[in-house]
């Protein structure tokens, strides 16, 4: 029960990455994003500077949306919407791993190269007096 249990929320963390991926991959929802870091904002300011339609703007808000990286809130008649900082928290602690996996990884093939440049045989230092 509990392998089964994990195994969903492994897949369901999967599923929440690749949803807050896919929407960071396009350039406009970067940019939206962007904008937001600075602050909460309408949706009608936020589709000002793109040479774009309201309507095409707001396709991107609703993937933004529906990746969790964006809220929406109403006030009024207006839909603020801001910044899920918790999903981009999700997301840059899966790329810490992978960056701490990757720098162990290749600091190993640095020591590595290091050792066989100076004509060492890798690991030789572990052995004494010829022993192998």
């Amino acid at each position: 029960m509990v392998e089964v249990q994990a195994r969903q929320e492994a897949v369901s963390r999967s599923a929440r990455l690749d949803a807050i991926f896919a929407a960071l991959a396009d350039p406009t929802r970067r940019a939206i994003i962007e904008r937001l870091s600075r602050s909460e904002a309408r949706v009608t300011d936020l589709a000002e500077p793109f040479p774009m339609s309201l309507n095409a703007v707001s396709k991107h808000i609703r993937v933004l949306e529906a990746s969790g990286v964006v809220e929406r809130r109403r006030k009024g008649r207006d839909h603020i919407l801001s910044i899920n900082t918790r999903s981009l928290d999700e997301a840059d602690g899966w790329i810490e791993g992978m960056r701490r996996y990757w720098e162990a990884r290749l600091d190993a093939m640095e020591r590595l190269l290091g050792e066989l440049e100076k004509g060492h045989e890798p690991g030789s230092e572990d052995r004494k007096h010829g022993s192998r």
